[in-house]
């Protein structure tokens, strides 16, 4: 038979909610890599709506938050071992990324975010104007 009530358990759970576990941690968990002139950030999302995403870039902040609803509506909890609720992360970017031509796109519970790297922080190949000949400097 299953406990209903354990409030021991519930604050345990609301601990873990707030602090997060090594398991289950209280921020989204990310991948962010740099790849070919672009820098990708990948986030789990599981069981959230798309439409309950809210992605913006403020100056050179990237606010992600998303929220997820539990699927029974108001039928009575059993067991309730998810998180429910909004969640969200801010990430700092640097100046050499290109905010303006971000994408991103939502699959199978993993929002990946893709930034440019703006042309003017790409490496580049400088010429050097100079004559074949050797000039003697006198002192």
């Amino acid at each position: 038979m299953l406990m209903r009530t354990d409030p021991f358990r519930d604050f345990d759970r609301l601990t873990q909610a707030l602090m997060g576990t090594p398991g289950r941690p209280g921020t989204l968990p990310m991948d962010a890599f740099r790849d070919d002139g672009r820098f990708v950030v990948q986030l789990e999302l599981p069981g959230v709506a798309p439409d309950s995403i809210d992605l913006t870039v403020e100056k050179n902040v990237l606010t992600v938050s998303a929220e997820r609803t539990p699927s029974y509506g108001d039928a009575e909890r059993v067991v309730s071992e998810r998180s429910y609720g909004r969640f969200s992360r801010q990430l700092f970017l640097g100046e050499t990324l290109d905010t303006e031509n971000l994408s991103a796109d939502y699959d199978a519970g993993v929002l990946t975010i893709t930034i440019p790297v703006a042309e003017q922080a790409k490496p580049r190949r400088i010429s050097i104007n100079g004559t074949q000949s050797r000039q003697q400097i006198s002192a």
